[in-house]
């Protein structure tokens, strides 16, 4: 942990200084973005890592393949939210998960623009900052703050594009509200600490959600798939909660959910 947490700092100055300068912006799909500082932070931390963790696998968002799966891996999305780091919104960060045999073990992420800074260990509860954190005791889901994401295919107008806006109308009546920050590890790690009451998203991939798993478990909270199952990285849907309304939330999603 303590050389993970080490390399993660040394990686969100980069991020830091990113934030504040000109970018060069690439587009990986129609509206996906990457810039040189994406590249630059796995590129560090890729080669921090595999000298500190050489048995495990590195697998990073922009030099990996996303199918690609290992006993030992390390998933490393070098900026999540990178849009919202294009435009200079504050919620974009660096995030590793350190997973063994399909479980996660050891997850951090780290946003240096509102410098917090969250990890756990598996059985050893989840931190920001230092300071134990833990889910809500909110088990209404009409009292339920939510938070939720789109994802890159909406622009097809596909599957995906109709789930969201079905789950929407299914869900949005019945809930407190529903936030969109745009990153999905920050969205875990705020449903950790307490700020969210649960958390959904579809069409996610494996380094966008592999830190942030473990720190709603550790939390004390509950992961799984919109049918109720426990969530594999290979899910086409997460659903985060406290545990306290997950059944009633799982309920509404599962109404317009996969076969």
């Amino acid at each position: 942990m303590e050389k993970l947490i080490e390399s993660m700092l040394e990686a969100g100055e980069i991020l830091r200084k990113g934030y504040e300068s000109v970018k060069e912006v690439r587009h990986k799909g129609t509206v996906d973005l990457v810039t040189q500082y994406d590249v630059m932070v796995e590129e560090f931390l890729k080669e921090r890592l595999f000298r500190h963790f050489p048995e495990y696998t590195l697998i990073g968002e922009e030099s990996s393949k996303e199918s690609e799966r290992a006993s030992k891996a390390i998933y490393i999305d070098p900026i999540d939210g990178t849009t919202n780091f294009v435009h200079k919104i504050p919620f974009c960060a660096v995030s590793v998960g350190v997973w063994e045999d399909g479980v996660p073990v050891v997850g951090v992420v780290y946003n240096p623009i509102l410098n917090e800074l969250f990890y756990a260990k598996r059985g050893e509860g989840a931190f920001l900052n230092g300071k134990k954190v833990c889910v809500t005791d909110t088990s209404d889901l009409q009292q339920s703050l939510l938070s939720t994401g789109f994802p890159y295919t909406k622009v097809e107008m596909g599957e995906d594009f109709r789930w969201v806006i079905e789950t929407m109308k299914n869900l949005l009546p019945f809930t407190q509200d529903i936030r969109r920050l745009g990153s999905a590890a920050i969205d875990l790690c705020y449903v950790a600490r307490g700020t969210f009451d649960g958390f959904y998203e579809c069409n996610l991939k494996p380094w966008d959600v592999a830190a942030g798993i473990l720190l709603v478990e550790e939390a004390g909270g509950r992961v799984s798939n919109h049918k109720g199952d426990p969530y594999s990285l290979s899910d086409h849907i997460i659903v985060a909660s406290n545990g306290k309304n997950h059944d009633a939330l799982v309920e509404k999603l599962a109404s317009y959910g996969e076969d």
